[in-house]
């Protein structure tokens, strides 16, 4: 396996509950794998105690880092503040609630010999079934509008190369994130990977996922952004 240079990123809202327990693991697997890392935990606008605990984390560990948010800049917000944070070569990001095990970065790893960014979708969700339809049927629509064949857009379990963020334009403040990197990527000519994952369930905290609010704002910005998506503006 290649021994790569490596951002991971958590993106964190009301993760109390989670944010320590999924750092250190990120912290563990990330020691065992590779020997140049850094880990960003990105609070964006927790009103619990996150950004407490992320900045703990921070000084007690030398690589990791704890960005803030003010006030809320949703999921989309949340990734691009780590992605401009990010100093490595690849940025690897995944969900700060722990419903993944990091060490399955290995996955990704093994197909980048053949691809140039490779992404996780999800065996066996562990997620109540409503959402799952909700995934799927987002998922069918913005490979239907984006000219895409990808498996699970929204999987929180991505490797991606630096030079990509670098070089498009990310507008999407909300879910509809994961959908607009991979079709700029593949505007771009990157060939991308897909490899199956592990999904665990939830320990704390209450996902926001499926909350009105996120689904009105990520098909806000669907219709908003679709054309200028294909145009690669």
């Amino acid at each position: 396996m290649r021994d790569i240079s490596v951002s991971v990123i958590l993106p964190c809202y009301n993760e109390q509950g989670n944010v320590e327990r999924t750092t250190l693991a990120a912290l563990e697997a990330c020691r065992a794998l590779f020997s140049d890392f850094e880990i960003i935990v990105v609070n964006d606008g927790s009103l619990d105690a996150t950004g407490e605990i992320a900045e703990r984390l921070a000084r007690e560990h030398e690589c990791v880092r704890a960005v803030h948010n003010w006030p809320n800049q949703g999921y989309g917000g949340a990734l691009q503040r780590g992605f401009r944070e990010a100093r490595k070569d690849w940025v690897f990001y995944t969900d700060g609630d722990g419903q993944f095990d990091v060490r399955e970065i290995t996955r990704l790893i093994e197909l980048l010999d053949r691809f140039d960014l490779v992404v996780g979708y999800r065996l066996d969700r562990k997620d109540h079934w409503m959402r799952k339809v909700n995934a799927w049927g987002w998922t069918t629509l913005c490979n239907l509008l984006f000219r895409m064949k990808i498996r699970d857009v929204d999987c929180a379990f991505k490797l991606i190369p630096r030079r990509l963020l670098q070089e498009i334009p990310l507008h999407s403040r909300g879910a509809l994130i994961s959908a607009e990197l991979l079709a700029r990527a593949i505007r771009r000519g990157y060939r991308i990977g897909q490899v199956g994952v592990h999904h665990y369930p939830r320990l704390a905290g209450t996902p926001t996922g499926a909350h009105p609010r996120v689904i009105f704002r990520a098909f806000a910005e669907l219709l908003s952004l679709r054309g200028r998506i294909l145009q690669g503006l």
